[in-house]
């Protein structure tokens, strides 16, 4: 795909600058999954069933999903500062129709604007990917995508303790404050982008989709990326049930920490891109993918013991974001001036795996409680290292060296 080089007009891209970035992007991410502990209250509150309540982690999945194929590829077309700071503002709003819902209908509806939105975590990740020199790529991502876990996992712990310390309603509006916070921030101290892309609206979405047919690796890692983030979510999803039960019986505010405990796995996302930096790509991705297949094993027996399921927590966050930095890493090489819309490929694909991974669990949770839960989670790790080593060609039939 022939394409204009983009180009930026900014500042040095400082540590403290890809912290800050970081921070926004774990901030507006985290705004999908501050529902995942309270869906028991939730669930309560509304007078709905446990499986309609994990609606709210599925709408949330799927409009970030839409919004990865629809928004981020106008990274390439618009001034990103611009982009970023409009998607901040929408998703406060968002926010605030959660906080003040009274209809569960509302609560959807304000997850759909805040989770469409929240895809400026992506745009962002693009930005920042784009500002970084070569030899620091990798760590750049890693950082970024650190903030991006920790906002993730940090957003259950975030909400248990809110909710403990008032009702399901306050993390929303503390989570909306936030983001308007952040909006004036980076419209300050956010660099400026110029935009390479001039096509038009449609034929830049279309795009999206010529570069799933045109590149063999970016179809290979988008499955990869879907497959991974949908274990973890098979894992998050039903985990407030398995916890709220009488097994364990924990509260709210209880069952929130857990978020800490899974933020191992953010903190090893910039060491994995420092490892990816220096050549060892194909091993972060190897052993985050046999990692995540003996974290399923440990987690079979998270009923019965409180340590194994901790350590299971552990593992399986590692993996999941190894193996993300590592299809990072990889698809940011094949085409620089189109970095947004592989983004959008690659993150449209990550998420709709997201959400079918919730949809999923809590079926297998209804109808087959934990062990069923462990057995998909189980399934998916295998395939995904079925994915990993096959065998993946360029148009032109020549192998493409695995990294």
């Amino acid at each position: 795909m022939n394409t204009p080089v983009s180009s930026s007009l900014h500042r040095p891209l400082s540590q403290a600058l890809v912290l800050l970035l970081a921070a926004a992007t774990g901030v507006i991410v985290a705004g999908n999954y501050y529902a995942q502990p309270l869906l028991q209250i939730l669930a309560d509150a509304f007078q709905i069933g446990a499986e309609q309540a994990g609606w709210v982690v599925t709408v949330a999945q799927l409009s970030y999903a839409a919004g990865l194929l629809l928004i981020v590829p106008l990274g390439d077309r618009l001034e990103r500062r611009r982009l970023i700071v409009g998607l901040f503002v929408l998703a406060a709003v968002g926010l605030a129709i959660c906080a003040s819902a009274t209809h569960f209908t509302q609560l959807l509806v304000g997850t759909a604007l805040s989770g469409l939105c929240a895809v400026a975590a992506q745009v962002i990740l693009a930005h920042a990917a784009g500002l970084a020199a070569p030899e620091h790529r990798g760590r750049v991502v890693g950082t970024v995508m650190a903030g991006l876990l920790l906002g993730i996992l940090l957003a259950r712990t975030a909400s248990g303790l809110l909710a403990g310390l008032g009702s399901w309603h306050t993390i929303y509006w503390v989570a909306c404050v936030a983001l308007l916070v952040l909006a004036v921030v980076l419209a300050r101290l956010l660099p400026a982008h110029q935009p390479s892309a001039r096509m038009s609206y449609p034929r830049l979405i279309g795009s999206v989709l010529v570069l799933l047919r045109e590149e063999p690796v970016l179809r290979q890692r988008s499955l990869l990326g879907a497959l991974s983030f949908a274990g973890f979510s098979v894992f998050w999803t039903p985990l407030a049930f398995l916890l709220s039960g009488p097994g364990y019986g924990y509260s709210i505010a209880t069952i929130g920490l857990f978020g800490l405990i899974g933020a191992a796995g953010a903190l090893a996302a910039s060491s994995g891109g420092k490892l990816t930096d220096r050549g060892h790509g194909r091993a972060v991705a190897i052993g985050g993918l046999l990692m995540m297949l003996l974290s399923w094993v440990l987690l079979a027996f998270a009923p019965v013991s409180l340590a194994v399921l901790i350590v299971g927590v552990v593992l399986l966050d590692i993996a999941v974001q190894a193996v993300h930095i590592n299809n990072q890493s990889v698809i940011y090489q094949l085409d620089e001036s189109a970095r947004s819309r592989i983004t959008s490929a690659y993150m449209t694909c990550y998420f709709i795996g997201g959400a079918s991974g919730s949809v999923a669990s809590t079926m297998a949770w209804t109808r087959y409680g934990w062990n069923g839960v462990c057995m998909l989670g189980g399934v998916l790790a295998l395939i995904s290292l079925l994915v990993y080593f096959l065998p993946v060609r360029k148009q032109a039939g020549k192998p493409v060296g695995a990294a």
